[in-house]
């Protein structure tokens, strides 16, 4: 509310009338005016000074006709208002002021007297007995009352002690009861809380709160918190009073331990916080007291207005005005600087009206306005429509400019950073294609799997961009899931190695052996859920299961196993897919669920166990939004960009997907997604199946023993074990082992370290077993030959986590058989790629000799005769007609002449050929009989941006590969124009 000074009567409503329709008569002469006028360029300095000066002129004219007659009874009427008004505030906040220095040294009086002695020298009647004698030191004040600070901790002896139950109060403010009505004893108990403020002492008209918690009421709460952390006395806002439900506030003062210090930080005061020293104030009863004291009390209304809240101020005493005339605001403070509080008064009856200096003056104003308004309406419109066109054109302008520079932006620096990957990732691709045993190959994999790893974690921002941007795409190959975890393994298998951390995998038999998805996605989220568990990890396991959504649904009614790949505690899977709709559903039997993953869909569902930090609660609603941890000291402990999850999150929604997560602190985290693929039974699925059956077939048909006594562990190593075609038996006990008799000879026994050193005389009885011992180890410390500390001969070791192809090459070694390398998916079109390529002429045009080695070589191992070429001119010269190259690959970005306008170059030659051959000069026999010359040519950058791929088209390329070559994704674009020669097909499929 803000003084206003105002004058309205009839015969003004009637010009206002007036007023509107000149208003309207105006708009629609404004509205043609502009039609006509509204192209023109109209400058902004005539007219705006001519208006102003009109505008100053009219009100000149009316104000000093009004103010020549009126000017003197209003400001003395505004001096009177304002004399009488500052009175009663003053009056007011004195008395106010008294009754607060009162109450403040009660609440020193109970520290000192009721805190500071044992036993307390302070009871419920002394309390009463003394406030009652007091009261007139109080004027203002309706009660006092005292609530001590009890921890949930002291509730149950306190209540035992006071011989009452602590009361709720919140249920009474939202549904106040009559005086008459109210009965503490029907008072709910308070809620469970981490401390009460229950009231022990009370002055006798305020007893009925005794018992009562004002921590679970919302003002008291709000005002009991102010008040101990700063120390002084603070008001609550307007608020019904329990009982008499009458509108007051209550002054609330903290009560300490006599040792605080002056300068205590908020921290200190909430810790020595004793309890907390109320005064109840009826505000409508105490004002009316005072107003009765004064004799003049009824030529003014006067207000009384709570404005903590500018926007909504709170009505403490008085009505609301039944008119806005003259009127006056005083400040009043009442000690609390939180709390606003007003004193608004008016003259209780309206001054005459001077009618002749009114009409005379505002009919004055009108006229001059209305010419004024007309004329500023058209010529400001026309303006303000010309701005805005320029403006917007600008901001189109800027959006466009600013959405073409990230793109180049994030285009350039991918290719610098994805560059030299390129290069080292190239040569590790043609390292693996040397002749190298078992290890050899996969330290060489997982280096390869490591660098694709440090580009996904570049990728990731952009990744970032192309979601933000709507351009994020799934592909459609067909891939080994199994393989992809391995790899997973692979990449994190070190980092494990000097921490008590166990890592495996476990994938469902029920899963086809090849899936029909985007691969790459996969591994990101899976390596994204992964990476994460071990940063927070630091003992006990972590545990990455995949089964098919039916298997967990009917598994979904039978009782938890507790026990773990680790035999810690763990949190129970179950609650972090609580919340998919695929489990939510009203028809979700396992029928239902298994018609949803049909011949064609495989409905997976993916679960990261581990036993590290757990997340709070408070912070596992948002750590699937972008750049956000769990704390500000994660990125300075753990590092990462914060965009993982998120990224996540989105790329299992494109698998038609949902992700959670169950986590509790101290015991672990659980992340499950699901995720929806195709079943592929084609062609490409059975060479995928014979590829990894290769790996196994020299184990097929062995027998061998596991001897784990935790089952969780032993189904991975027998899931792992299986995968090479080997029969297993598992042994939980292995006290008898050793004595029972068997039907089948046993090829080899693995036993768990941990079990290994634990009993020397076990252990020494499976040395004299005919069978091959091997060792299943999570530590490179393990003695892999030689003797261990007891002396007993140690056998050979198999480090963890388990993979198909690590285990393979580690029985070859414990068997004695020779090394042999291994298919793996990026061989799967090497052969198809041999016909496509073999004998054909390629220009490799790239500036970095690297990459221009690189891709000469991942070429060449295919057959193809390549030529180097460093510049865009020199690809122009080289492809343009005649010249017998069959394909061009073609970098982008390069120094003088990138690879886009040298494209559009090469073909803006071969179209002018091209016509020129039609209309027959030059002859065809000039150009070697070929009337359509179109080399096909494919991009070949590191750049990983949606906008370069339209560049791309635009410029005239036939296709895009990405640094460095990958087998699927370069016989897809090479098989769009190479043809495999009939023969060398036939030989292919024999």
């Amino acid at each position: 509310m803000t003084p206003k000074a105002g004058f309205l009567s009839d015969g003004g409503q009637i010009w206002m009338k007036l007023w509107g329709l000149i208003s309207g008569c105006g708009c629609k002469i404004h509205h043609h005016y502009s039609q006509y006028i509204g192209s023109w360029k109209v400058r902004k300095n005539w007219w705006r000074k001519l208006l102003i000066a009109w505008i100053i002129f009219g009100f000149i004219a009316s104000f000093c006709v009004f103010w020549y007659m009126s000017s003197q009874a209003v400001e003395k009427r505004k001096e009177t208002l304002a004399s009488m008004c500052d009175e009663r505030a003053r009056m007011l906040q004195d008395q106010f002021n008294v009754s607060m220095n009162h109450i403040q040294a009660m609440s020193v009086m109970i520290s000192i007297f009721h805190h500071g002695k044992k036993p307390s020298a302070i009871d419920q009647r002394t309390f009463a007995r003394y406030t009652e004698k007091t009261s007139f030191e109080r004027p203002l004040t309706s009660g006092v009352a005292y609530a001590v600070r009890v921890l949930h901790t002291e509730r149950e002896q306190f209540e035992i002690q006071q011989g009452w139950t602590i009361k709720r109060m919140d249920n009474v403010e939202q549904t106040p009861v009559h005086e008459d009505e109210y009965n503490p004893e029907d008072l709910e108990p308070s809620p469970v809380e981490e401390e009460y403020a229950p009231v022990i002492f009370a002055q006798d008209t305020v007893a009925h709160v005794i018992s009562v918690d004002v921590l679970s009421g919302k003002e008291d709460r709000e005002n009991v918190l102010r008040a101990r952390e700063s120390g002084k006395g603070v008001l609550t806002a307007p608020f019904r009073l329990l009982k008499t439900n009458r509108l007051g506030v209550i002054l609330t003062f903290a009560v300490y331990k006599g040792d605080l210090s002056p300068n205590a930080t908020p921290a200190e005061r909430i810790q020595a916080t004793s309890g907390y020293l109320g005064g109840i104030f009826d505000i409508e009863s105490l004002v009316e007291k005072l107003l009765q004291q004064l004799a003049s009390k009824q030529t003014i209304l006067v207000n009384v207005y709570d404005t903590t809240n500018c926007s909504h101020p709170i009505s403490m005493y008085g009505s609301e005005p039944s008119y806005n005339g003259l009127h006056h605001v005083s400040g009043l403070n009442f000690g609390d600087p939180f709390r606003k509080h007003e004193m608004h008064c008016r003259f209780k009856q309206k001054p005459p009206w001077p009618w002749v200096e009114i009409t005379t003056s505002v009919g004055i104003l009108i006229i001059s306005l209305l010419v004024g308004q007309i004329f500023h309406a058209t010529m400001n419109r026309i303006i303000k429509v010309e701005d805005d066109y320029h403006k917007m054109t600008e901001l189109k302008k800027r959006a466009e400019a600013a959405d073409v520079a990230k793109s180049q932006f994030l285009a350039t620096v991918s290719h610098e950073i994805r560059t030299p990957m390129n290069g080292v990732l190239g040569m590790l691709q043609m390292l693996m294609d040397t002749d190298l045993d078992e290890t050899q190959q996969d330290y060489v994999r997982t280096a390869r799997e490591s660098g694709k790893a440090l580009i996904s974690l570049i990728n990731e921002v952009l990744d970032q961009a192309k979601i933000d941007s709507g351009k994020l795409e799934l592909e459609a190959v067909c891939f080994d899931l199994r393989a992809i975890l391995d790899d997973v393994l692979s990449i994190f298998s070190g980092r494990l190695q000097d921490k008590k951390v166990e890592l495996a995998v476990y994938v469902s038999s029920n899963i086809p052996a090849t899936l029909v998805g985007d691969p790459g996605r996969f591994r990101q989220i899976v390596t994204n859920l992964v990476g994460n568990s071990i940063k927070f990890t630091d003992k006990g396991h972590i545990f990455v299961t995949v089964h098919l959504v039916e298997e967990v649904a009917e598994s979904m009614e039978t009782d938890r196993d507790p026990s773990s790949l680790s035999g810690l505690p763990v949190v129970d899977r179950r609650r972090s897919w609580a919340g998919f709709r695929t489990f939510n559903q009203e028809a979700s039997t396992s029928s239902s669920l298994l018609s949803s993953s049909s011949a064609d869909q495989i409905n997976v569902i993916v679960s990261v166990e581990d036993t590290g930090q757990g997340i709070p609660l408070e912070a596992q609603s948002r750590v699937f939004n972008p750049f956000m941890q769990v704390g500000p000291s994660i990125t300075r402990t753990h590092g990462g960009t914060g965009i993982g999850l998120s990224i996540s999150k989105c790329l299992v929604h494109l698998m038609r997907g949902e992700i959670g997560l169950a986590s509790s602190p101290g015991v672990g985290s659980t992340f499950t997604f699901t995720a929806v693929f195709s079943n592929h039974n084609g062609l490409i699925s059975q060479q995928v199946n014979n590829q990894s059956s290769s790996i196994s077939s020299e184990f097929q048909g062995m027998e061998v023993l596991l001897v784990d006594p935790k089952p969780v562990r032993a189904n991975v190593s027998k899931y792992h074990i299986q995968r090479l075609g080997i029969h297993v038996e598992v042994v939980h006990d292995y006290t008898n082992l050793v004595s029972t008799p068997r039907n089948t000879d046993i090829n080899m026994i693995f036993i768990e370290e941990e079990i290994w050193n634990k009993d020397l005389e076990i252990s020494l009885q499976f040395l004299n077993q005919r069978a091959k011992i091997l060792l299943l180890s999570n530590s490179t410390s393990s003695t892999r030959t030689g003797l261990s500390p007891s002396g007993v001969p140690t056998p050979f070791v198999i480090m963890k986590p388990l993979r198909a192809s690590m285990l393979a090459a580690s029985l070859q070694r414990a068997m004695g058989v020779g090394n042999r390398v291994n298919s793996r998916n990026g061989e799967l079109h090497t052969l198809s790629l041999s016909n496509l390529l073999r004998g054909r002429k390629i220009l490799v045009v790239d500036d970095n000799v690297v990459n221009l080695r690189v891709a000469a070589g991942a070429l060449m191992k295919y057959g193809a005769d390549v030529v180097h070429a460093d510049r865009g001119k020199a690809a122009i010269s080289l492809l343009t007609p005649p010249h017998d190259f069959d394909a061009c690959f073609m970098d982008i970005q390069m120094p003088e002449m990138d690879g886009f306008e040298a494209t559009r170059r090469i073909r803006n030659i071969e179209s002018s050929i091209n016509k020129g051959v039609q209309s027959g000069e030059p002859s065809m026999e000039t150009h070697e009989n070929v009337s359509n010359w179109h080399v096909p040519i494919l991009a070949m950058t590191a750049d990983v941006i949606q906008a370069t791929n339209e560049e791309c088209s635009k410029c005239g390329m036939d296709g895009y590969v990405s640094k460095p070559f990958e087998a699927e994704q370069l016989y897809r674009e090479v098989s769009r124009f190479f043809e495999t020669p009939p023969d060398e097909n036939s030989d292919e499929n024999q």
